[in-house]
């Protein structure tokens, strides 16, 4: 094997090896929560549905990192009625799940 196969299979496996959840990063694809009151929280559910568990609870203004990790369906539905898959970093937890559109803005991320 030449000197530049070996290279690029190693930098492959490199690769490979460092390949883990996604993490946020600064620049578009954040999310801030929106027509909350101030003392209530949006709940994120495990489905996009309103019936379904509730597995975590975003302060407005205190949620740390919402981070849009899809497109928001059904996309028959107008925008405000779509579900939006999303994780939530906050401190040293990462959450995931689906949040309503309508309760929600972009954002950059931090």
């Amino acid at each position: 094997m030449t000197t530049i196969r070996v290279l690029v299979a190693l930098a492959s496996v490199a690769c490979l090896m460092g390949a883990g959840p996604a993490r946020a990063t600064s620049g578009p694809g954040c999310l801030v929560v929106a027509h909350v009151s101030d003392n209530d929280a949006l709940n994120m559910r495990a489905r996009p549905s309103a019936q379904s568990r509730i597995v975590d609870g975003l302060m407005p203004g205190e949620h740390g990192i919402i981070h849009l990790d899809g497109p928001c369906i059904p996309l028959s539905r107008q925008w405000a009625s779509r579900w939006c898959p999303v994780a939530h970093y906050h401190e040293d937890r990462t959450t995931r799940g689906w949040v309503k559109a309508r309760y929600v803005h972009d954002s950059d991320c931090p």
